[in-house]
């Protein structure tokens, strides 16, 4: 009997320390999160690539916890402004942070 309570504290001890490895900080995401923002990126990615007026090679997409990044060179104002409008169409994106630089 006192096996089977140590085993008892053990396991809760461990899904306790588990579950907190999940969680997510204001620097760090949680699992779930880090899916998600999987899944955001790769839609952005598709929806300027699907675009013929953007060099998709040239854009460079990250996702944290909602807020995409958009950085690299392209031709003119229009590409950035269109980059950036096609990012925000994306469900899931709060915001969009644009360090793209015309060449």
């Amino acid at each position: 009997m006192k096996q089977l309570k140590y085993f008892a504290v053990f396991f809760m001890t461990f899904a306790l320390l588990f579950s907190l490895g999940c969680a997510s900080t204001p620097t760090k995401e949680g699992t779930g999160e880090y899916v998600d923002d999987s899944v955001i990126t790769t839609k952005v990615k598709a929806a300027i690539f699907d675009e013929p007026t953007l060099k998709s090679a040239e854009i460079n997409v990250e996702t944290f916890k909602g807020v995409v990044q958009l950085s690299g060179f392209v031709g003119s104002k229009s590409d950035i402004n269109k980059a950036v409008e096609l990012a925000r169409s994306v469900k899931g994106v709060t915001s969009v942070k644009n360090d793209m630089r015309t060449k």
